[in-house]
């Protein structure tokens, strides 16, 4: 059986990060983590081809070759995974989709015969039975959340590790958080499903095994959802870290109650975590209480964020204006927020209703719906009708972005982050592509785009001022030009 499976384009967004690429001579951020992890419960005498719009293109001869396709997409790969599902059609290969885009919309994909919607571990053994008898039915679906600790090590060698900036790896599945806004709990529930920590270090095994030496992204939905169990994963990861002597760094997801537990943090620089993304979302208290974002109510959260950058973890934010709640004041108070806070990597984004959140079935009820979210938090289209004038809100945002990413404004921002980070844990070896990035930064920067003056400033005052965090600096820095990109085309 010849099985193609295929993750398509990703468009410009922050989380692209498409323009750090060619720093680093890469070809994308991240692998396409759950089509090679539904490529291990495949049969192994099957022969398999995985292909990865963001790396490499797809060639008809690929799709002749297969006798299914299986293609999986988030929201945000809409256009790209139609237009695969359009030539799979043409060339008469049939298509097994699953994935986020259709789990919560396959009724909008009528051209799709076939779908495999929610986790995909109970429900692969029924699949592939059917595909070896050509027996495929239009729907496998489970009510129930399947248990972690069986799902398979991801089959790395579909890939090419060097293709890619970092890799990916799931310790847990849900979140015990209720936010309105958020599909996670929509796709993988409430209660966090956690594997093993001797799984989990045989995952990490085979990925330095593998050759793999950078960073490697820990990609739950809330890392930290089950303290009491992620700690005996940290303790194992420290225990590891001492054997092994790996090269390998992480950063993740979590939540603002990361600030509430120093042991906690403490275990995660010792076991190698370098950055932590917390989705903040907003410093009005009465729309963090709209969207029942209660972990981040009732707190100083720009002390929180102190905490844990001094500590010695980066702190990446989501942060986002359209609540109900919000006024035109909002655009300044995220703007003080973000740059008082240092948070470097500031993702805001308009409020957007996804597909089955509490927050589309609200807005479905109050007629304020208009249409589906492309998942791209960077376009400039709402999906409902706001309380704050549409206008208003879309410039605000528009001018927001564009104010934070601006290079002055975005320099001082590292240099506040610096001014609190203590780089501990585990030391980090500079790499010749570190080295590369940072010469072609030089001539990108420095020379060859605007904001080179404020570039020349900042990398003399990261010498003085913040020698042992340099090369944090520059690599923000390389990142910043990303976000300039991107807030340049909203």
């Amino acid at each position: 059986m010849n099985i193609l499976l295929i993750w398509p384009a990703t468009p410009d967004t922050f989380w692209s990060f498409s323009h750090v690429m060619p720093f680093i001579a890469r070809k994308a951020a991240f692998p396409p983590l759950g089509l090679l992890t539904v490529a291990a419960m495949l049969p192994r005498e099957w022969n398999l081809k995985l292909i990865d719009l963001n790396v490499t293109r797809l060639r008809d001869a690929d799709i002749a070759w297969a006798d299914y396709v299986l293609i999986s997409a988030m929201i945000v790969h809409e256009r790209s995974a139609r237009e695969v599902v359009a030539r799979c059609s043409s060339l008469g290969t049939t298509v097994i989709a699953g994935g986020p885009l259709f789990t919560t919309g396959s009724e909008r994909f009528p051209e799709i015969d076939h779908f495999v919607l929610g986790e995909a571990e109970e429900l692969m053994p029924q699949v592939v039975a059917d595909m070896e008898n050509g027996l495929l039915k239009p729907c496998y679906q489970s009510t129930r959340k399947p248990d972690v600790t069986r799902t398979p090590i991801p089959r790395w060698d579909l890939i090419q590790l060097k293709d890619y900036a970092t890799m990916s790896l799931q310790f847990s599945r849900g979140c015990p958080f209720n936010c309105e806004f958020c599909d996670i709990i929509v796709m993988n529930g409430r209660l966090p499903r956690i594997k093993s920590p001797s799984q989990m270090i045989a995952e990490i095994e085979s990925l330095v095994a593998a050759g793999w030496e950078g960073s490697i992204f820990i990609v739950d939905d809330n890392f930290i959802g089950n303290k009491v169990r992620v700690k005996t994963l940290l303790r194992e990861m420290v225990a590891w870290r001492k054997r092994r002597n790996p090269r390998v760094t992480f950063f993740t997801e979590a939540s603002m109650n990361l600030a509430d537990d120093d042991e906690l943090v403490d275990l995660m620089i010792r076991a190698g975590f370098k950055r932590v993304f917390i989705g903040i979302e907003s410093p009005v208290e009465e729309s963090l209480d709209e969207c029942s974002k209660v972990q981040n109510a009732d707190r100083d959260l720009v002390a929180d964020v102190k905490k844990i950058q001094k500590a010695g973890m980066e702190v990446m934010g989501g942060f986002i204006v359209g609540f109900d709640n919000d006024k035109e004041s909002i655009f300044e108070r995220q703007w003080r927020f973000i740059q008082e806070s240092g948070v470097v990597a500031a993702m805001v984004g308009l409020l957007t209703a996804l597909p089955e959140t509490q927050l589309y079935k609200r807005l479905q009820r109050e007629g304020r719906l208009l249409g589906h979210s492309t998942g791209n938090n960077l376009d400039a289209v709402l999906n409902f009708v706001p309380r704050l004038d549409r206008q208003v809100l879309v410039d605000g945002y528009r001018n927001l972005v564009q104010r934070l990413y601006a290079p002055r404004n975005y320099y001082q921002r590292i240099l506040t982050f610096l001014r609190e980070y203590r780089p501990t844990g585990p030391s980090t070896r500079i790499s010749g592509s570190d080295i590369r990035a940072f010469l072609r930064s030089l001539w990108v920067m420095g020379v060859a785009t605007q904001g080179r003056r404020e570039y020349w400033k900042f990398l003399t005052k990261a010498l003085i001022f913040h020698r042992r965090a340099f090369a944090e600096a520059m690599n923000l820095a390389i990142t910043g030009h990303h976000f300039r990109k991107i807030a340049s085309a909203i």
